[in-house]
C-alpha cells in the first residue's frame, strides 16, 4: 500500500509539483497534425495543467504559446492567423511562433513597447503525425531513435483518445500483462467484427494458428519477468502451453509514460499517456508497420467508429455505462461491453476513479511491473528535486543508442524462448522495406 502523500507525489503534475517538475524535462505529444488541417490551423491545448494555443503560420511553422495575451489576458486561441503570426483580437498585438511580439498597432507611432514584450513559447517538433512540445526550461532533450520515429510516413499512423481520469492509471494498464486473460476474455474464438480496431486479442499469435482469445482464456496465470533497460523496462510474459511451446509476449515501458506493445506480427503500437491535468489525459499512439504501408484512411475511419471529433472523446464511456449489456456478459464476453478491447481498457482505467486511491490497494505477483515503475518514478522525481537529470533525458549521442524497442507476440519454444524473441525481431526487420536499413536494437 501507499501513503496518501506518496500517491499525491506520483499523480500530481501541475506547475509547482514535484512530479510536474520531472515531466517538464521531456517532450510531450500535444496534438495530432490532422487537428491543424482545417482552414484555420489553430486550437487551444491543455497539457500538464497549463493552457496554450497551438497554431501553424503561413510558412508552415508550428508554434505553441501561452494561451492568454500578455497585454490584458484575453484568449489567443481565438486570434487571427495573419501577417506571420497570431494576432490578438482585443488590440491587434501580433506574435510569431517564437513568442516574439511583432506589432502593437494601437500604440502611438514610434512606440517600442513590442520590443519589450515576449509571449512564452515552447519548442515544437512534428514526428510522424504528432506534434510534440517541450514545456521545460533550457535546452530540450534529443529524441531517441525509436522505430515509430524512424519509420517512413507511409508505414506509420497516429491517433489519440480522451481518458477521463489521471494519467498514471492509463499507463499502468499497459504494464499489467495478466489482465488480458480476464478483461479481454471472449467466449467465442471467431472474430465477430472483421477488421475492426481492437481485434488483436482475437487474432492468432505469430508462429501459431491458435487464436489469442483461446490462449488468454485457457492460460490465465502467466509468468512475468521485468528487465531494466536504458529506456525504462522490458516485460516478458510467458504462458506455457506444453513442454514444447510457450506463448511469449515482449512489451516495453519507455520512461516517463509510454509503452510499446505488439498489435500484430507486422505492427507495433507506441502509446503515450499525456496528462491534460490531474484528472484527465489523452493517449497518443503511433501505429508502426514493419510490413506493408498502412492504409491511413481506413485506420482513421476504423478509429472514428469509437471516438468523436473534435475532442476525440470515446463514444462508449462513463456517460453511457461503456455499452454494458448483462445478457452479453453471460455468454459472449467477460465484460459485457462489446468486442473492442479499447472499451474494456477505458472502463478499467476510469472506473478506479479520477485519481486512484492507492492507499487501498493490495498488489499481487502479477503487479511486479507496476511496482517497478512506481519505484522508478519516485526515484526520478527525487533526482530532479536534487538538481540532477532524470532517466531518458538524452543528449544527441545517447539518443542515437536508444533503439527499437523490440516487441513480440508469438509461439516460441519452451526451452530457448530467451533467443526466440531476438530471432523473431531479426527476421521481421530483415524482411522490412525500411527497418532492414536501420541498426538492430540489440546491436545498439
Amino acid at each position: 500500500m501507499m501513503s496518501p502523500e506518496q500517491n499525491e507525489l506520483i499523480t500530481r503534475i501541475g506547475p509547482g509539483t514535484k512530479c510536474g517538475a520531472l515531466m517538464r524535462h521531456y517532450w510531450h505529444p500535444v496534438a495530432l497534425v490532422e487537428e491543424l488541417a482545417a482552414e484555420r490551423p489553430a486550437r487551444a491545448v491543455r497539457v500538464l495543467g497549463e493552457d496554450f494555443v497551438l497554431f501553424r503560420d503561413e510558412r508552415g511553422r508550428h508554434g505553441l504559446l501561452d494561451r492568454h495575451c500578455p497585454h490584458r489576458g484575453v484568449d489567443l486561441a481565438y486570434g487571427r492567423l495573419e501577417d506571420g503570426g497570431l494576432r490578438c483580437l482585443l488590440h491587434g498585438w501580433l506574435f510569431d511562433v517564437d513568442g516574439k511580439c511583432l506589432e502593437t498597432p494601437a500604440e502611438p507611432e514610434g512606440s517600442v513597447l513590442c520590443q519589450r514584450v515576449r509571449q512564452r513559447a515552447c519548442p515544437v517538433v512534428v514526428k510522424n503525425g504528432i506534434v510534440f512540445a517541450y514545456l521545460g526550461q533550457g535546452e530540450p532533450p534529443a529524441f531517441p531513435d525509436l522505430d515509430c520515429f524512424l519509420a517512413p510516413a507511409t508505414h506509420a499512423f497516429a491517433f489519440k483518445g480522451l481518458i477521463d481520469c489521471n494519467w498514471l492509471q492509463a499507463l499502468e494498464v499497459g504494464i499489467d500483462p495478466a489482465h488480458a486473460s480476464f478483461l479481454h476474455r471472449f467466449y467465442e474464438d471467431e472474430d465477430p467484427s472483421g477488421e475492426a480496431y481492437g481485434r488483436q486479442f482475437r487474432a492468432s499469435s505469430s508462429d501459431s494458428d491458435i487464436p489469442m482469445t483461446r490462449l488468454m482464456r485457457e492460460h490465465p496465470r502467466p509468468q512475468i519477468e521485468v528487465e531494466g533497460t536504458d529506456y525504462g523496462m522490458r516485460l516478458f510474459t510467458r504462458r506455457r502451453i506444453n513442454d514444447r511451446h510457450t506463448h511469449l509476449r515482449v512489451t516495453n515501458l519507455v520512461f516517463p509514460y509510454a509503452f510499446v506493445i505488439p498489435m500484430s506480427p507486422e505492427m507495433t503500437i507506441t502509446q503515450w499517456h499525456v496528462p491534460i491535468d490531474d484528472t484527465s489525459c489523452y493517449w497518443y499512439a503511433i501505429f508502426t508497420s514493419f510490413g506493408k504501408p498502412v492504409n491511413h484512411r481506413q485506420m482513421r475511419e476504423q478509429r472514428l467508429q469509437l471516438y468523436e471529433l473534435p475532442d476525440y472523446r470515446p463514444r462508449l464511456g462513463r456517460h453511457n455505462q461503456y455499452g454494458y449489456d448483462a445478457v452479453e456478459q453471460k455468454s459472449r464476453t467477460f465484460t459485457g461491453m462489446g468486442f473492442d478491447i479499447n472499451v474494456h481498457d477505458q472502463w478499467a482505467i476510469e472506473s478506479q476513479g479520477r485519481i486512484r486511491d492507492r492507499t487501498r490497494e493490495h498488489l499481487g505477483t502479477t503487479d511486479k511491473a507496476i511496482v517497478a515503475y512506481r519505484r522508478m518514478l519516485v526515484s526520478a522525481i527525487g533526482q530532479v528535486a536534487n538538481g540532477e537529470k532524470p532517466p531518458m533525458w538524452l543528449d544527441a549521442a545517447r539518443a542515437a543508442t536508444i533503439r527499437g524497442p523490440i516487441t513480440v507476440d508469438g509461439m516460441g519454444p519452451t526451452e530457448g524462448w530467451q533467443t526466440y524473441w531476438k530471432e523473431f525481431d531479426a527476421r521481421r526487420r530483415a524482411a522490412s522495406s525500411w527497418a532492414a536499413t536501420t541498426r538492430s536494437p540489440l546491436a545498439a
